[in-house]
């Protein structure tokens, strides 16, 4: 159970960032050819994050 609130909380937090980075991009005028480079990198980041945190939920189990 722990687990399934884990996912649906951590696709709700993907989504989030996604829009704070998209509102990044249209605040600071950051170029078209960038945008794929900074939303690659900052998912890349985020899901590392929560990778960490499944085995730390998992392993807490």
């Amino acid at each position: 159970m722990i687990l399934v609130v884990t996912v649906l909380f951590s696709l709700f937090y993907l989504y989030q960032i996604n829009r704070m980075t998209f509102a990044l991009c249209e605040s600071k005028e950051i170029p078209e050819e960038k945008q794929p480079k900074i939303y690659g990198t900052v998912n890349i980041l985020v899901t590392v994050l929560m990778l960490s945190f499944f085995v730390q939920v998992f392993l807490a189990l």
